[in-house]
């Protein structure tokens, strides 16, 4: 039998295939990747170090659809960081159940830390103190998350019961816009810029 034409297995296949299983079940396992793959649990580890590696070459895949052009393009650091967040949301909006187990892991992917260098050196340029870069780093990326889970919630979140009186909260709903997950991102991105052109000026 001659050679395959393709690898069996490599780091690319490896990412794809933990990436599918996190998409459907919000977790994944080496021997379910294995099993998924159809090859033996120690050739999985011969191309990762471990759950650890795989969590990160995880990290990347989904990193690779954030633009990080905006961050060294030149632009007003404002319009940059609003520019990158909404790419960033995207990426993430893609692959929610991908959250929980990226930002609870540490971060080292190479190509991803390199993002977060060009997001320092434009906080940096802008002015920004250099204690201040990471909490507004960090800050926007919790906005830029919990809008990407806001995104996969059901669009109706609220369900109104006669047990309790909420004839307000009934009419506030009735008049929330379609798009209602853009339209909140938008105005806490609006927020967010508004407040760190505060700290810089501060």
């Amino acid at each position: 039998m001659g050679r395959p034409s393709k690898p069996l297995l490599d780091r690319e296949r490896i990412a794809a295939t933990a990436l599918e299983l996190v998409d459907e079940a919000g977790e994944f396992s080496v021997p379910r990747i294995a099993r998924r793959l159809g090859v033996q649990t120690g050739s999985v580890y011969h191309h990762v170090d471990g759950r650890d590696g795989i969590v990160e070459l995880l990290r990347e895949r989904v990193a690779s659809a954030i633009d990080p052009g905006p961050l060294a393009a030149g632009l007003p650091w404002d319009e940059a960081l609003a520019a990158w967040a909404r790419s960033y949301r995207a990426a993430f909006a893609a692959h929610p159940k991908a959250i929980p187990l990226l930002t609870t892991n540490p971060v080292r992917a190479p190509r991803v830390l390199a993002q977060y260098e060009l997001a320092v050196a434009l906080l940096l340029d802008a002015g920004f103190a250099l204690a201040d870069t990471m909490p507004v780093i960090i800050a926007l990326e919790n906005t830029v998350l919990g809008s990407a889970l806001d995104m996969a919630a059901p669009e109706t979140m609220w369900e109104l019961t006669e047990e309790v009186a909420t004839p307000l909260l009934e009419q506030a709903l009735a008049a929330v816009p379609e798009g209602r997950a853009d339209a909140a991102f938008e105005l806490a991105l609006t927020a967010f810029i508004a407040h760190c052109r505060t700290l810089r000026d501060a």
